[in-house]
Formats: C-alpha cells, structure tokens, sequence
C-alpha cells in the first residue's frame, strides 16, 4: 500500500481571512505592537506635522511607526528590507493592511520624525514601569562599540592631511602652469571651446583639497577648544589652591597646546564618529550607553557619545534616569570604565549606593597598587569587605545580557545613520524596540 500524503493545495482558491490581523497569531509581536501603538503612544507630534491637503494623502503615522518599530524589535533596519518584509512576511504585510509604501517612503518618514520617533522611548519606559517591570532597585550601566556608517579607511590623519593638500595643490598648480603656456595647441584641439575648461579630474582633485581644508579648520578649532577648556580648568584650580593657601608644588606645566595632534583623524564619511578600540580591533563607530533595571532588564536610560571613554557618561545616565522616571535608583553598578572621584562623590551627593569596580582584575576589587582618591580607596575597601557577596556581582547578569540580545539576538551591528545627532536617535530606537520585547513577554 502506497503512503498516503496531506494534500498539496498550492493551485486551491481561496478566500482571505476577515481581517488582516487574522494573518498572526494572536499572541505575536507585531499585534501587541500595534495596539500599542493605536492605544497607548501619544503620536500628536507626528500627525501635527501634516498641514497641507495638496498632493496623495500620506500614510497613517501609527501604521508608519507600527511598522518601523516592528522592524526594529525584528531585527530588519533598513528601509528596504522593511519594504521587502511587507511582501514577504505576514506580520508586516497585516501592519501595512496589504497596503504597503515603498521604502523611500518608510526612510523619508524616518528621516523626517526621527526625534520625535527617538521621544516614544519615554512613553514605552512608563508603559514597562506601570506594569510592574522597573523597581529602580539595583541599576547596572555599561557602554558597547557599534560601527558607524562608515569606514575606518576614510580617515586622515592631521599630519596627512596636510602632505595629501600640499600634493594635490602642487598637482593642479602643474597642469595650470602647463595650460597657460600652449594658446596655440589648445585653439586647435579645443575648436570652438574657450579652451580654459578645467578636465574632471582636475575640479576632482580640487574638490578634494577644499575638503581636506575644511577637516584639517574642524581639527584645528577642535583643538583650539580643548586648550581653552584645559587652560580654565588649571585656572580653577590655581585659584582654589590660592583661597585654601596651599603651597604650589612642583614645576608649573607648560602651556596646552591649540594645534592638532598630528595623528589626530577626522572620518570623511561620518566626521562626527571616531576610531575605537575594541575586542576584536579597531573599528570607525560610536559609544552607546545604557543603563538596565536589574528586575526585568529595561533600559531606563541612555546616552551615546563618540569618545572611547566611559566615565563621563555615568552622571548623564543617572541624571537621564531621575529625567524619565522622577526618581533615582537606590543602587547602581558599573565596571572600572565609570571609575573616578567626580563620579564617586556625584553618587554619593545624590544618596545612590554604588558599587563601581576600583580595578581590570579577576575581582573588582583586587589590583596590585594602592591607587586612587579617599573615594577610590573606600570603595575599593568597599567591594573587597564584601567579598563574593557584593552586590557588584548583579551587573554582569543585568547589562551585558540586554547587549546580546540588542547585537547578537536581533543583529544590530552597524547604525544605519550618520552624525551624532541622528545615531543618538537611531540608538534611542533600538532601545525602544528592546523594551518593547521585554513588555510585550511580560504582558
């Protein structure tokens, strides 16, 4: 007896279901992120931006957003992949209601609402806490390096910048020097032309010394700032040793410098990122931050920055906290990047119980030199009394896992914009669609 086989019903007609949303199951992301949208997010800001009757009537702002945040919480960034997604998966297909813009469409929306998109993130934060998933008890914060939209390699240094514009300036000097000296040559080749038309590659390369000028002004004014700020900063404190009438000790350090460290880059493509150390090398990106309630690993609050460094982060994000939720957690914890009296005494003025490891070792209080402020040294007597105990152990399991599941989970790699303004709000999406998860699991 032959096996018999379930009906292949691929040529069958058949009827739609009643309502598109019959196309996901009732439990699924994307339903949960549509009512979301259609119930509880304030989208005032959006549609008010729409005045004008003239032209097609745009696209519903809550299906645009809908559709936007389930592609973040999905792991699919790019407007096209949005718009290939809308015709290929169910789940958008149903936002779109069969209905779906193309994806110059999806990237102008983005483009054109991306603060206000970026502001949601508060909203959906409040949403978590009402239904009971941030306790503001133990707060763990820490940064990651993501890619910028650009390439390391389109970096210059300081120092090359200015031999690459003395070349090309010589290069194009050459080949005037050289046109203005054969009248006769160019009547006969240029014809009925005026003969002082400059060849592409020469208004190339021109074009390439204005930019190269214009990095090397930023640098420069870059570098002008940061010995002004320098020099204030010794000022303030000269001028507090005077009050307090303490002896100067020591040579007096020689003046900050207003030039350009010669290996100083500046990235052509995206000027506001940075080379980074990470890992696995080096990479052209940015520095986002995230501070993660330890109850059901919401981000409570996030910052970005292009600098490799993370301590100048940690009052921002406590600050960012008491900013969305109108209060402060009663602990915090972070890793060696935090450390530094400021922040130690920002804490310790804003009555929150840190444990912020003193040292890089095996344990966060364990380094081989005695090092650091009264702060530092307290601290560190701090995490070594308690031991394995210490409730620094809570940050591991708190912020790096939220991390994985933003880079590895859902593959964000790599921001999809460029300048420090728009990747800060690209970032505040991302953590927007992975506080959605978490409500959405929980509700």
């Amino acid at each position: 007896m032959s096996k018999h086989f379930r009906l292949w019903k691929i040529d069958q007609t058949q009827l739609l279901p009643p309502s598109v949303q019959d196309f996901v199951p009732k439990d699924h992301l994307s339903r949960f992120i549509v009512a979301l949208v259609r119930e509880s997010l304030d989208l005032r800001e959006i549609a008010g931006s729409y005045t004008s009757a003239l032209g097609q009537p745009p696209f519903d702002p809550r299906m645009m957003t809908a559709l936007l945040l389930n592609g973040y919480a999905s792991g699919i960034y790019s407007s096209r992949r949005i718009a290939a997604a809308c015709a290929e998966r169910v789940d958008f297909m149903m936002i779109a209601a069969l209905d779906a813009p193309d994806f110059r469409t999806i990237s102008d929306f983005r483009k054109r609402h991306l603060k206000a998109l970026a502001g949601l993130f508060v909203q959906v934060l409040k949403l978590a806490e009402k239904a009971g998933l941030v306790k503001l008890g133990h707060v763990a914060l820490d940064g990651t390096k993501i890619k910028a939209n650009a390439s390391k390699h389109k970096a210059i240094s300081y120092e090359r910048m200015k031999t690459r514009e003395a070349e090309l300036q010589a290069e194009v000097d050459r080949w005037l020097s050289a046109a203005e000296g054969a009248d006769a040559a160019e009547d006969k080749l240029h014809g009925d032309k005026r003969g002082d038309e400059m060849p592409e590659w020469v208004t190339d390369k021109q074009k390439r010394i204005e930019t190269i000028r214009a990095a090397k002004a930023a640098l420069e004014a870059e570098a002008k700032a940061a010995a002004a700020e320098e020099a204030r900063h010794r000022a303030e404190i000269e001028d507090k040793r005077k009050a307090e009438g303490r002896k100067k000790n020591g040579r007096t350090p020689a003046p900050p410098s207003d030039k350009p460290d010669p290996k100083a880059q500046r990235n052509f493509t995206d000027p506001d990122s940075r080379v980074l150390l990470t890992k696995d090398g080096y990479i052209q990106g940015y520095n986002p931050q995230a501070a993660v309630d330890g109850e059901a690993q919401i981000i409570v609050a996030h910052t970005l920055t292009c600098s490799m460094s993370d301590h100048g982060q940690l009052v921002s994000l406590i600050d960012g906290i008491e900013a969305n939720l109108g209060r402060r957690p009663r602990e915090v914890s972070a890793d060696s990047g935090y450390l530094s009296e400021a922040n130690l005494a920002s804490l310790e003025a804003r009555t929150i119980n840190a444990y912020i490891a003193t040292g890089r070792a095996k344990h966060p209080a364990d380094v081989k030199r005695k090092i650091g402020g009264p702060l530092t040294q307290g601290m560190r007597r701090k995490l070594k009394r308690a031991g394995w105990r210490s409730r620094y152990r809570l940050r591991k399991q708190i912020v790096e896992p939220v991390f994985g599941q933003i880079k590895q989970a859902r593959g964000f790699r790599q921001f999809l914009l460029r300048g420090i303004d728009a990747v800060a709000a690209e970032w505040a999406m991302i953590c927007i669609a992975h506080n959605l998860t978490k409500l959405a699991r929980a509700t």
